[in-house]
């Protein structure tokens, strides 16, 4: 059971005959769904275009919308460093014109978020303009990881930032930047640096937030054998960062390898009712803290691909919510991502 290869924790590769040994019946299936949170990249060996989302998302759940996360997928090759990243979200909005041409009433793509440079203050306009204008009536936001662990050594971890980006101040005043303009922050980070997002959301108050994946808890190398302890820093943390109401949540993303997930090492894929049981207690921990209302479902498909099937991975998610309230249950699978994101559609 290696989980390290060339001295980092890689995603597996998704197995589509491993996928369908287990399958289904959808649960709701007449509930709309925004997906929150998903990719479209040329990995190698594992390429996911508009194809295989739209395959994805039409297995049985109404999903009627989804917001696409920049993925380091298709720069542009020349012109400017500073705007190459463009390119993803010229990208993503091809694919979301082919999508939306092909499946009318389905919505992929309708928010997008992309990269900047957060820490480059005196380009950061540019950059936004030119995400914009590829992509006028859906670039939302932008994401740049500051993920990093202090018990891994530098390079364990897939693209460890530089230490302390959300405390410096160019940084924070690029994300307070971003509400002026009316665009989300999207978070990515380790659970040990919520704390540190609680810091900058105070500061950055008018602009809206995005906790990615729980705070992706890390459950590999230090922290393997240290669950509970693991656990218990990361409720309180998140109850603290719950404090700022310009901050939401994105549940989901516990099928990333750093987080412990080792579903694909089984010879069958887990079933909806496992999965539910596995997450209710991060599950409870998010909707307790930060309200339904602020709290928004999300695949990060293809990376949770490579452990369950989508059918099967929105079908936890329905089990997670079975014991919420009606118009709790439209905040989590839809209303909250519409209005964080400014969806038309939903």
């Amino acid at each position: 059971m290696a989980l390290e290869v060339t001295g980092q924790y890689r995603y597996p590769k998704p197995r589509a005959l491993w996928l369908v040994r287990h399958t289904e019946a959808i649960i709701d299936p007449d509930r709309p769904i925004v997906d929150a949170h998903h990719h479209l990249w040329a990995e190698p060996g594992n390429v996911y275009f508009t194809d295989d989302l739209l395959a994805d998302l039409r297995t049985g759940h109404r999903v009627v919308a989804t917001v696409a996360v920049q993925a380091h997928y298709g720069y542009r090759a020349t012109g400017p460093e500073h705007l190459k990243p463009v390119g993803e979200t010229e990208a993503l909005e091809r694919h979301r014109r082919e999508a939306w041409d092909r499946v009318p009433g389905l919505r992929p793509c309708a928010a997008i978020v992309g990269f900047a440079n957060l820490l480059d203050t005196e380009r950061l306009d540019e950059v936004l303009d030119a995400h914009t204008a590829v992509s006028p009536g859906h670039f939302r936001g932008v994401r740049q990881s500051v993920a990093r662990d202090s018990h891994f050594p530098q390079g364990v971890v897939l693209r460890p930032a530089p230490a302390d980006m959300l405390a410096d101040a160019h940084f924070r005043q690029s994300v307070r930047r971003l509400g002026a303009r009316g665009l989300v922050f999207d978070a990515m980070l380790y659970h040990e640096q919520i704390p540190e997002l609680t810091a900058l959301a105070g500061e950055a108050a008018e602009t809206p937030i995005v906790l990615d994946h729980y705070g992706c808890p890390l459950g590999v190398g230090y922290y393997r054998g240290r669950e509970q302890e693991r656990f218990e820093a990361w409720r309180r943390d998140v109850s603290e960062l719950a404090r700022r109401p310009n901050v939401c949540v994105k549940i989901g993303g516990l099928g990333m390898i750093v987080t412990g997930a080792e579903y694909h090492l089984a010879t069958r894929p887990p079933s909806s009712a496992q999965l539910a049981a596995d997450w209710q207690p991060w599950f409870d921990v998010c909707v307790e803290a930060f309200g339904a209302r602020r709290c928004m479902f999300e695949s990060n498909f293809p990376v949770d691909k490579a452990m369950y099937s989508y059918a099967v991975g929105w079908n936890a998610f329905k089990r997670l919510a079975a014991g919420c309230s009606a118009s709790e249950q439209d905040d989590l699978f839809a209303g909250t991502a519409a209005r964080v994101y400014r969806l038309e559609t939903a």
